[in-house]
């Protein structure tokens, strides 16, 4: 569910025209719904009522730090992938004890900065890692809370650049190996171990595979409480998809997760952490865009729009489909068209997306993509020197810029030519 509907005869979003927005801020630009974010955060948190649970979001599927500071006076905790985005929930009011640091290649330089400024604790990924973060926390006189990523070797059945639990996937240690690992990370100073940490991939449409993997999370519990360590809490990750294609069927449910996780380890006790993003930011954006020209080629039209690969990559990256709908409402029984939907990058890989059917199109008309809340904005570019371009934030009938568009002269001047030339 969404908070972009038709509304006599045009799109709104919530109670917003979005063309009253377009008119204010000039497309194209995304814009997501307060309402929209606020509910999907409670579908998950609502998921795990009545267990000892901290939902935190997955923040690299959308930063902005209006959506950060929202979802953090929801309560959620924040799971992070670098050091600037440990920086972005701090700033955006997030504390500590619950930002959550994964990621396979933390720096000596974050380690330091998450631990000065707080922590709930490291997601480690290698052996590699563990002894760089036990050297990191003890020539600072602290020990950290860890998990260790185990990588279950259980197909997420999605998308191949999504898929994260396969053991030829770079994330986590081998569950083979767990039992050697944690012993080496009980050993070592600095380190306090206090769980298991799993995730097994993105978009995922198919609650079977997360079973699988927790109850393998579930049984290396059993077997590392009966060599002495202290599991308290399982951060089982996120994935759970969207449904970007509306005629397709709806991917589960969040609180048919939740019932995956209560029937495979809320026998153990443990506190857990769930991590979604997309199904969080996904489908609470849209990205409005202006049709340029209506092209005619040898055997097709092509629907030639202001917003490029470099707004949102994921057509191009993923081959990933979205559905592009006229912000006027098409009339009744109008006569549909079939178009090449393309942006002005000077590529082919910039097209969103080929013979797709949709109400016919003219110069100056907007279009809007649905479910561009996740994995747009945060992946965007300036490639072409084109500015990235605005987010705006819809609460009821009020709506705000909560990203600006630079000018041209800011994105060039931040080029600087050295005093020999």
């Amino acid at each position: 569910m969404d908070h972009f509907l038709y509304r006599d005869g045009e799109l709104y979003a919530e109670d917003v025209p979005v063309r009253e927005i377009a008119a204010s801020v000039g497309a194209p630009f995304y814009c997501y719904s307060t309402a929209t974010l606020t509910r999907h955060f409670r579908l998950f948190d609502e998921a795990l009522d009545g267990m000892d649970h901290l939902v935190c979001y997955a923040m690299k599927a959308n930063s902005n730090q209006a959506v950060l500071s929202l979802l953090g006076s929801l309560g959620a905790g924040m799971d992070v992938v670098s050091g600037g985005e440990y920086r972005r929930a701090k700033a955006a009011g997030v504390p500590g004890e619950r930002i959550v640091f994964s990621g396979v290649g933390k720096t000596e330089g974050e380690m330091r900065l998450a631990i000065e400024g707080g922590i709930r604790q490291f997601n480690i990924e290698s052996e590699p890692e563990m002894a760089l973060l036990s050297a990191v926390a003890s020539s600072m006189g602290v020990e950290v809370p860890v998990t260790i990523r185990v990588n279950p070797d259980v197909d997420a059945k999605t998308h191949e650049k999504i898929s994260t639990g396969r053991k030829g996937d770079k994330f986590g240690i081998p569950i083979s190996r767990a039992k050697e690992i944690y012993a080496q990370a009980a050993a070592l100073p600095g380190l306090k171990v206090i769980g298991i940490d799993v995730h097994i991939g993105s978009q995922m449409t198919d609650l079977e595979p997360f079973r699988l993997a927790f109850r393998k999370v579930a049984e290396l519990t059993e077997v590392l409480r009966a060599e002495g360590h202290e599991i308290a809490r399982l951060d089982l990750g996120g994935g759970l998809g969207i449904p970007y294609e509306r005629s397709n069927e709806a991917p589960p449910l969040p609180v048919e997760f939740g019932q995956v996780v209560r029937e495979e380890v809320s026998h153990l006790g443990c506190e857990i952490e769930i991590e979604p993003g997309r199904l969080i930011a996904g489908n609470a954006g849209i990205l409005v865009s202006e049709v340029i020209y209506v092209k005619s080629g040898e055997d097709r039209e092509f629907l030639i729009l202001d917003a490029a690969m470099n707004d949102l990559i994921r057509p191009a990256m993923y081959g990933a489909y979205h559905d592009i709908i006229p912000v006027v409402e098409p009339e009744a029984g109008a006569e549909p068209a079939v178009y090449d939907i393309v942006g002005p990058v000077c590529e082919s890989g910039d097209t969103f997306a080929k013979q797709r059917v949709m109400a016919r199109m003219g110069a100056g008309d907007l279009v809007a993509f649905r479910s561009a809340g996740a994995y747009g904005a945060v992946m965007a570019s300036e490639y072409n020197s084109r500015p990235m371009i605005p987010e705006v934030l819809v609460h009821g009938d009020q709506f705000a810029v909560i990203r600006a568009r630079p000018t041209f002269d800011e994105m060039i001047n931040r080029d600087t030519i050295p005093s020999w030339m």
